[in-house]
């Protein structure tokens, strides 16, 4: 339902289920939720299709720069203190939260330029890197990331951010594989309701006001910036146990 009404991939639910009720590792619970993604995202993505609501010139630059940040992010997984990076995240989706609800004004992209083009790899990068440290990111970066800077209509920017999911998912689940880290069996069963879930959750956006949208997915933002906060008094300081996973909002 998260990923069709908000363009993002459920896994602030889907890995503390796994954690909690199935009692998964923590390792193959994430690999486990990123494999699931790629159902839900898949079928949010015909869905917003379905509506005319994908951005696809944004959504290509947007996806290189993820994948190759999510890559970029693994790596720094053992460098950089989590704490440090959990910290900036929380205060900049916090930033963008307030933002979202000061203004709804949403009259569609400027023609895409060279400079724009880079910008939106850049910001596609972040995305990844974060999303390949933290484990989360996706879908709560880029769509605000459209919405505020770019003055992109909210449904769209939600059908966009699926759209760039979906193959940082399929790349991110084949490392996964490689290292043993996802439960097949258990990503097809999420998956599967998952995706029956994100159909009505993508119709329900595109009749959603961009107001009550904005105000929703503001909410959604000050959901992830908890969940991450107490994290980190359950987490050690520098970030060693989380597998290879480029988008698990």
């Amino acid at each position: 339902m998260l990923g069709g009404l908000f363009g993002v991939g459920g896994g602030l639910i889907v890995v503390p289920g796994l954690i909690g009720f199935a009692k998964m590792e923590r390792r193959l619970a994430h690999g486990t939720s990123l494999a699931a993604t790629l159902p839900i995202a898949v079928a949010s993505l015909i869905t917003y299709l379905a509506h005319g609501n994908v951005d696809w010139p944004v959504a290509l630059f947007l996806a290189i720069g993820a994948i190759a940040g999510a890559i970029v992010g693994t790596h720094l997984l053992h460098v950089i203190p989590k704490n440090v990076l959990v910290i900036v995240f929380v205060i900049t989706i916090l930033a963008t939260a307030t933002r979202l609800l000061i203004s709804s004004d949403s009259n569609g992209r400027a023609d895409l330029t060279v400079a724009m083009a880079l910008v939106l790899i850049a910001v596609g990068f972040v995305t990844g890197t974060l999303a390949g440290m933290l484990g989360i990111g996706g879908g709560v970066i880029m769509v605000p990331v459209m919405v505020v800077g770019m003055g992109m209509v909210p449904v769209i920017a939600k059908g966009t951010s699926v759209a760039v999911i979906v193959p940082t998912a399929i790349m991110g689940t084949f490392r996964n594989r490689k290292h043993a880290n996802v439960d097949i069996p258990v990503a097809s069963i999420v998956g599967a309701f998952g995706a029956a879930a994100a159909v009505v959750g993508g119709t329900v956006s595109s009749h959603l006001s961009d107001q009550l949208s904005n105000t929703m997915f503001a909410a959604l933002l000050v959901f992830v910036a908890i969940t991450q906060l107490l994290s980190l008094r359950s987490t050690p300081t520098v970030a060693t146990l989380d597998p290879v996973s480029p988008d698990r909002d």
